[in-house]
This record gives structure tokens, C-alpha cells and sequence, in this order.
């Protein structure tokens, strides 16, 4: 019972609005070689920041300020917005979501009557 109905709401949930845009601007993004080679350089520099803390150093000014620049020419990237967008929306759509079942579970840990 409860397998067949987190299925469902799991199609409902890949068909709403906020999923397709998700995917859509998901795609988009990745075919998008500027922004794509952009946030590859980030992540390399976010590794290379990692290892050093680990190792226990401290990451360079210099990375920093790679980050920053970089982050500042994503930020303006049509591709990159509509994708943060739609994340955005999604997340929200997810949050509801959430407080729906919460809401289930609170009502259904009070209720005698067994639902099938």
C-alpha cells in the first residue's frame, strides 16, 4: 500500500511544471559549453580548496578570488539563471510537498480508522 502510493506521488511529482523545468533548464545548461566550462573551473578550484583544508592548509586569496570572478560571469549566463530558477521552484514544490506528508502522518497517528 504504501509503496504503491509513493509511486504515484512520485509520477505526480515528474509531471508536475516544476520537475519539467527542472529537466529542461538542466539540459540546457549542460549544452551551454561557456557556462558548463565555468562551472567545471569552480568545482576544480572547490577540490583543490578542499585538499588543501584537509591537509590543513588554508586555501589561497588567490583561489578566492577565482571563485568570485568566476562565479560573477556564471551569474549572468542565461542558462545558469533559468536553471537556478527552476531548482528554486522545485525545491519549494519539494518543501510543500514535505509538509504535506508531515501533515498525513500527524493526522494519520491520530486516527483509529485504518485507510487501505
Amino acid at each position: 500500500m504504501l509503496e504503491d502510493k509513493a509511486k504515484d506521488l512520485g509520477r505526480s511529482i515528474g509531471q508536475s511544471d516544476e520537475y519539467k523545468a527542472v529537466k529542461r533548464s538542466s539540459e540546457a545548461l549542460n549544452n551551454d559549453r561557456e557556462a558548463t566550462t565555468i562551472l567545471r573551473q569552480m568545482e576544480k578550484i572547490r577540490q583543490d580548496a578542499q585538499a588543501m583544508i584537509d591537509r590543513g592548509e588554508e586555501p589561497t586569496g588567490d583561489m578566492e578570488q577565482q571563485l568570485d570572478a568566476l562565479l560573477q560571469q556564471v551569474q549572468v549566463n542565461s542558462a545558469y539563471q533559468s536553471a537556478i530558477s527552476a531548482q528554486d521552484n522545485f525545491d519549494k514544490l519539494m518543501l510543500r510537498v514535505n509538509q504535506w506528508i508531515a501533515d498525513g502522518i500527524r493526522t494519520g497517528a491520530t486516527s483509529s480508522i485504518i485507510l487501505g
